[in-house]
């Protein structure tokens, strides 16, 4: 029984530093914008280009 005289407190403790974690998080705006992430990943312009792929063929590439 007396393991709850110091698992109570800390739990409490926990719960709520976890809400002023959240509330923070509200009111500084970080989830104001939930499509704009999903936006830039879809029109997302790809910067590298493409490699060339590499001969798979089985006869040898003509040697003029």
């Amino acid at each position: 029984m007396s393991f709850l005289w110091v698992t109570i407190p800390v739990s409490l403790l926990v719960a709520v530093s976890l809400l002023a974690l959240v509330i923070h998080a509200v009111r500084s705006g970080a989830f104001d914008d939930w499509e704009g992430p999903a936006q830039r990943l879809v029109h997302d312009a790809d910067d590298v280009p493409e490699l060339p792929r590499p001969h798979t063929g089985d006869s040898a590439p003509d040697a003029d």
